[in-house]
């Protein structure tokens, strides 16, 4: 970066900082006036009340707590630059949000079933989790994955598994989102070969793969190669989806992992943000113009519990990313200002203690995500903190997204809360925060640097222990689990996976083995090899093409874990 773009994140967080009203008159003379009196007569003590981010909260706000200016500068209209209010114009009145469930375990069978009976069920978009060898790149017949097959999400192992997975479920019609990072290249080519075989062209194919790999160095903890070698593959990813597959959104910059793993809600933003900018500027360095590309980048946000303040991250960071993109990076097509990320509701909220509760606390976050003005949702189901989803429980969560969209009004207008003297209080709050996140990455050199040093990861370490030492002190309640406690509670139905998954993928992949071309096989994986060794190469047209012969993905993973190597993080705490 050049010494201008260097200094961009200080000189804009003195801008911001600049806005703060010196003063709040009206809220000094009602303290003095009629909540200090009250308080003295009513015997209460004032205690301070902060969110998850640290963030103090006052008792009330008033338009003074506000910039001048405040409506035409920072807020607008839905649809307008900063987006602050929405990216369209008339949101949900013109098309309700993606409802996308999450599905995908056992085997291939089971997860097309479970597809087909969400599809039946009214879900609008389809979303694949994978097991740990998968995630992993390890082939199922490998010890490693012995016992994990198919447990938290589906395995596949070759082309074979995913010609299964969406058998009966045409790609041309469809949306589908893929949870899968570390491989996201293997997994990306070899849902274009299925596309293929369905006779697809792979133009037509809509849809997301995560493939944020920034993420799993902070939280997730699921790489293969060092950080340079899978961001060198996602940019090869990111420049042959531009040129072949222009409704394919190629990266999904994820937050929500890194806040399942500790971090408050403004770390989520800041850390988030701070990948996708990393994202931006090596698609430029790749040489794509940042117009071609960046409407093809999408986001993926944690809705947790903190009503209000999971509401005013999400309006900050359409905000941000508008500006930046615009005053950074010099991007001029209004798609490319525009933030667009899917929300699930949060993981780290759902207790296995009275799980039933489970499903006020996803309606309460699944609410905040709508009003927060978010394009594709998924709800939990009630049972997640035990284990995967029973059919009945993902249909509740189902059906909870349809009631809110259905019958509660929450639709009908668009930022229903905008305007709010709290929320846009707290929106510009949040943003403020994030700038201070982003002035000192840059001082450690970015955020790759920042995440090799370890930085990022003890932000959250530390955030996430603050939070478990409130629970254990009763400062902080969770319902359920330190207040209102039931001693004798009822054993609850799960979904369990069966052995049989393990020996189901085993038996399929040794008939694979026996029936593919062997030898094209050993061509396809040896000119991978030679692709990723030259760093000028694209690696993608190489993997779909070992992908079609049947290469597994841990084979495919082999030539590069011998080409790049492994990583270990530093230690952080």
């Amino acid at each position: 970066m050049d010494g201008a773009r260097d200094n961009y994140w200080s000189s804009k967080l003195r801008e911001i900082e600049g806005r703060r009203p010196a003063d709040n008159r009206r809220y000094a003379r009602w303290v003095d006036q009629t909540l200090r009196p009250w308080n003295s007569k009513t015997g209460y003590r004032d205690r301070e009340f902060t969110n998850s981010s640290g963030i103090h909260l006052k008792e009330v706000y008033t338009s003074e707590d506000l910039p001048e200016g405040h409506e035409d500068k920072y807020l607008g209209m839905p649809g307008e630059y900063p987006f602050t209010r929405g990216i369209y114009p008339n949101m949900y009145r013109g098309k309700l949000w993606t409802m996308r469930m999450f599905s995908g375990f056992g085997t291939p069978e089971d997860t097309n079933q479970r597809l087909k009976y969400l599809i039946s069920e009214g879900e609008t978009g389809l979303s694949i989790a994978f097991d740990m060898p998968t995630l992993y790149g390890i082939d199922c017949d490998n010890k490693r994955a012995d016992g994990e097959i198919g447990k938290c999400g589906v395995n596949v192992t070759t082309l074979k598994d995913m010609e299964v997975i969406f058998s009966g479920i045409d790609l041309g019609s469809v949306s589908t989102s893929m949870t899968i990072n570390a491989p996201a290249a293997i997994l990306t080519a070899m849902y274009i070969a299925v596309a293929k075989k369905q006779g697809v062209p792979m133009e037509k194919l809509a849809g997301t793969v995560q493939a944020d790999i920034l993420k799993e160095y902070i939280a997730q903890k699921e790489w293969i190669y060092p950080p340079e070698a899978h961001l060198r593959l996602i940019r090869d990813m990111m420049v042959f989806s531009t040129r072949n597959m222009p409704k394919w959104n190629f990266i999904s910059i994820s937050g929500y992992h890194i806040r399942e793993a500790g971090a408050s809600a403004v770390q989520e933003l800041a850390f988030t943000l701070a990948d996708g900018f990393y994202y931006v500027d090596m698609g430029i360095k790749a040489g794509l113009n940042v117009d071609d590309f960046a409407p093809r980048l999408s986001f993926f946000f944690n809705s947790s519990i903190n009503f209000f303040e999971e509401i005013a991250k999400l309006r900050a960071a359409r905000r941000i990313w508008a500006t930046v993109m615009k005053e950074r990076f010099g991007a001029k097509k209004e798609r490319s200002l525009w933030l667009k990320f899917h929300t699930q509701t949060s993981g780290y909220t759902l207790t296995w203690q009275q799980p039933l509760n489970n499903i006020v606390r996803t309606t309460i976050e699944a609410m905040a995500a709508v009003l927060g003005g978010t394009q594709s949702l998924h709800t939990n189901s009630y049972d997640e903190a035990w284990a995967l989803p029973s059919e009945e429980a993902v249909k509740v969560a189902l059906r909870t997204q349809q009631i809110i969209a259905e019958e509660s009004g929450i639709a009908d207008v668009v930022d229903p809360l905008g305007g709010s003297y709290y929320v846009e209080w707290l929106t510009d709050r949040m943003e403020e925060e994030a700038y201070r996140y982003f002035e000192k990455i840059e001082e450690m050199g970015g955020i790759l640097e920042a995440v090799k040093k370890g930085y990022i990861q003890r932000e959250i370490a530390n955030t996430s222990y603050r939070r478990q030492m409130r629970l254990e002190r009763g400062e902080e309640i969770m319902v359920g689990v330190n207040k209102y406690v039931e001693k004798d509670e009822k054993p609850l139905k799960i979904l369990r996976i069966s052995k049989k998954a393990q020996r189901v993928q085993i038996e399929r992949l040794r008939a694979v083995k026996q029936s593919r071309d062997q030898q094209a096989v050993s061509r396809a994986l040896e000119e991978l090899r030679r692709a990723m060794e030259d760093e000028d190469e694209n690696v993608m047209p190489y993997i779909i093409n070992a992908v079609e012969k049947y290469a597994t993905i841990e084979e495919i993973s082999n030539v590069g874990r011998e080409v790049f190597g492994t990583w270990r993080e530093p230690v952080i705490i």
